[in-house]
């Protein structure tokens, strides 16, 4: 079965935490989905940590339509929420639910994720059927107009964040993601809503956690404060690869065992 919106709301009442986090392909997706993560994004992250790109802003619906598709290809019971790129809602309502639908339709995704205070569309997108993930705080696709990535909420810029919060969810967001803010703000937003809490950044008090898998898995050069490194798979691909290197070097590969007769 499917994970549902409905399974995230009943693990909140029920006080339980849960995990999300990024996937880009197939046997990503197909690992992460055996190991039991409920939740899948196919973050526009992919643009800095498969594609190359400084930021998130280049990441195309073309590229996010393919990325989604080899996640969904590879899961059997997690949730696959795909991320709507800068610029494929922020001009109208219309592009909106345009893209939207593709990422369901097309890229078989079960809900969109949004960024920013876009109430009028989640209302409209949840109206139609598509579950809609906030998220607020930190919002990579205006990191031009917030001078960088810097921690959103603290003083009294936390009163507008706790509004935006509450704000979608009135207008229908099934849960949101809440990215670096202090930690308090997480928890107050956790405790006053009824919709799941998806903390990246934003303290222990949320109802759940979701990290970058190339954060955790080591692959990324730098890993940011509110990220943890399970592993050093950079290391661990970078020693099989010189020890391949090395045994094509001395004709030590292939030997007798990985040649056919």
């Amino acid at each position: 079965m499917t994970v549902t919106i409905h399974d995230l709301r009943s693990w909140k009442s029920a006080g339980q935490r849960w995990a999300m986090l990024t996937a880009y392909d197939f046997p990503t997706a197909q690992i992460l989905d055996r190991a039991g993560v409920p939740v899948l994004l196919v973050g526009d992250s992919v643009g800095r940590n498969v594609l190359g790109y400084a930021n998130e802003l280049p990441v195309t619906m073309e590229e996010m339509l393919h990325h989604t598709r080899a996640v969904a290809r590879g899961v059997e019971h997690a949730m696959v929420v795909g991320d709507m790129p800068f610029m494929s809602f922020q001009a109208s309502i219309e592009d909106g639910i345009r893209n939207a639908g593709r990422l369901v339709k097309e890229g078989g995704a079960h809900a969109v994720k949004l960024e920013g205070a876009q109430f009028d569309l989640v209302h409209r997108l949840v109206d139609i059927g598509i579950p809609v993930m906030a998220h607020i705080g930190l919002t990579p696709q205006s990191v031009y107009g917030l001078g960088g990535y810097r921690v959103q909420g603290r003083g009294e810029a936390a009163a507008k964040v706790l509004d935006q919060a509450h704000a979608l969810e009135k207008a229908g967001a099934f849960s949101i993601v809440l990215e670096a803010m202090p930690a308090d703000l997480g928890a107050e937003i956790a405790t006053e809503l009824q919709i799941p809490t998806i903390g990246i950044g934003a303290g222990s008090g949320t109802d759940a956690q979701v990290l970058v898998i190339n954060d955790l898995l080591g692959l990324n050069e730098k890993v940011p404060k509110f990220a943890k490194a399970y592993t050093d798979l950079r290391q661990t691909i970078t020693t099989a690869v010189e020890r391949f290197v090395a045994d094509v070097e001395t004709g030590a590969f292939p030997d007798e065992e990985h040649t056919y007769s």
